[in-house]
């Protein structure tokens, strides 16, 4: 789902090669095609999409992947959303302000 974007560069998505045995159960449950099957082995093809939910890392039998699921700004963007409230997600270094 190349489109979808939160801030770049800031996901906690991490992917071990080596614990990957393919089986594609990343790709499947992962809402914005993040993640790939390519040579037998699960390759993040859009970091920036990811929003952090989880999914994929819950999935994984191997524990290759791993992400902090409900933190970062996509976390506080969808809260925001919810809530009706201006999202924040601690990562401004001016308190008067929110990054995301």
């Amino acid at each position: 789902m190349l489109g979808l974007r939160y801030l770049k560069n800031v996901t906690t998505l991490a992917l071990d090669d080596d614990a990957c045995n393919g089986c594609g159960m990343c790709k499947r449950v992962c809402p914005h095609a993040v993640l790939e099957i390519e040579g037998g082995k699960a390759r993040v093809v859009d970091v920036n999409g990811c929003m952090e939910c989880g999914a994929c890392a819950l999935n994984c039998p191997e524990s290759a992947l791993a992400v902090e699921a409900g933190v970062g700004c996509a976390a506080a963007i969808i809260t925001g959303a919810l809530t009706g409230t201006e999202p924040t997600c601690g990562c401004s270094t001016d308190e008067t302000s929110s990054c995301c």
